[in-house]
């Protein structure tokens, strides 16, 4: 992929730690945290409390949505073949390190890889050079579509301020 797209690709998901996945199945994309390594796309899924991505374990193949650093929107859709990196191997030894030193939010490191070797999958997204949407020609559906429901939205009317001088963003 020594194509423009290619490197549109490989910036786009080195600057930015977040991507999104149209999985099969469900409705929208899912966001994903990821690690760019080597000219692929490393995602961790399943086990206790790491990122839910029905679907992509077996998966053969996955749009990809990268967004854009500068403006946060969507910058181009992709094709990624799905493989899996097993543990014990070369790979998983380079590629796991990687993701564990990403991993927000990290309940304590102490055993965190050989959890995610027993409980997890790492996926790797290889590109395969089919660019879906780039720059000027995006998918209009995807911006249509609703938010996914969550139990941590705020449902009601901000708090009240007493004693401060309130923003024009609060009025």
């Amino acid at each position: 992929m020594g194509d423009l797209n290619g490197a549109l690709i490989e910036e786009a998901a080195r600057k930015s730690g977040l991507l999104w996945l149209a999985l099969p199945g469900l409705p929208q994309p899912r966001a994903a945290w990821h690690v760019w390594h080597d000219g692929s796309v490393y995602v961790l899924t399943g086990g206790e409390g790491e990122q839910p991505l029905p679907g992509l374990p077996e998966a053969t193949t996955v749009p990809v949505i990268l967004r854009s650093k500068d403006k946060g929107g969507r910058l181009l859709t992709f094709e990624a073949a799905v493989e899996p990196v097993e543990p014990g191997t070369a790979l998983w030894d380079e590629v796991a390190p990687l993701l564990a030193k990403e991993r927000l939010n990290a309940g304590g490191h102490d055993g965190q890889l050989e959890r995610w070797a027993r409980e997890s999958y790492v996926l790797r997204l290889t590109p395969t050079g089919a660019v879906t949407e780039s720059p000027g020609s995006y998918d209009a559906s995807y911006a249509a579509a609703p938010t996914v429901p969550t139990p941590a939205t705020t449902a009601g009317p901000p708090p009240r301020m007493y004693g401060a001088k309130r923003r024009r963003a609060d009025r």
